[in-house]
């Protein structure tokens, strides 16, 4: 049985390939709740699908992710990103996101995203 740091680990290396869709499918819970920052948060693993996939289809150019810091507690896993692209709509990026994701049988079952706008 994977640990909790194995399956953290396992989906920063597929964001990393750039199968980060393959880790939302693989990892996230069908209940998931994914927020960003103060925002409302979006319920349930077909509408953050489609939020994810939306975020991505907007991307004009990637010029990088690195996870910077991975911590792991009890049913907890927190990585710390930074991230270089532009956006469609929001133009350059450049910036460093902390993710907190809450796990429940084995999935990602709650995140939150917190960065400086």
């Amino acid at each position: 049985m994977a640990t909790l740091l194995d399956k953290i680990s396992d989906l920063n290396d597929l964001v990393l390939q750039g199968k980060a869709m393959e880790a939302f499918e693989k990892y996230y819970h069908e209940d998931v709740v994914m927020q960003e920052n103060d925002l409302p948060p979006t319920v349930g693993k077909a509408a953050n699908r489609t939020r994810e996939e939306e975020f991505f289809a907007n991307i004009t150019e990637f010029r990088g992710a690195n996870p910077l810091k991975v911590t792991v507690g009890e049913g907890v896993s927190m990585v710390e990103w930074h991230y270089e692209y532009t956006h469609k709509e929001w133009g350059v990026r450049n910036y460093t996101q902390v993710s907190v994701q809450e796990w429940k049988d084995g999935l990602i079952i709650r995140e939150k995203f917190y960065y400086a706008n």
